[in-house]
């Protein structure tokens, strides 16, 4: 499980289940297993605080690579 955090004021986005090695750029919205906060304006995923972190493109979340920290291990295939 990690845990993403907004890179900006910290404040946790949401805990996700990644399989597999590698960076995190896509997030499937079946694997968000609990959502701290995050909002949607038209198609943009925005972190309270009003910095950008990921597009919503239908199943997944593409993310910004440098607005996000996460934290937390990856489950290996």
């Amino acid at each position: 499980m990690l845990v993403l955090r907004c890179a900006a004021c910290k404040k946790k986005l949401w805990k996700y289940d990644k399989v597999g090695p590698g960076e995190v750029l896509r997030c499937h919205k079946d694997r968000i297993i609990r959502i701290y906060a995050s909002t949607k304006e038209n198609s943009k995923i925005k972190c309270p605080c009003g910095k950008e972190v990921g597009i919503d493109k239908g199943t997944y979340i593409k993310m910004i690579g440098k607005a996000f920290t996460c934290s937390g291990t990856k489950r290996n295939k």
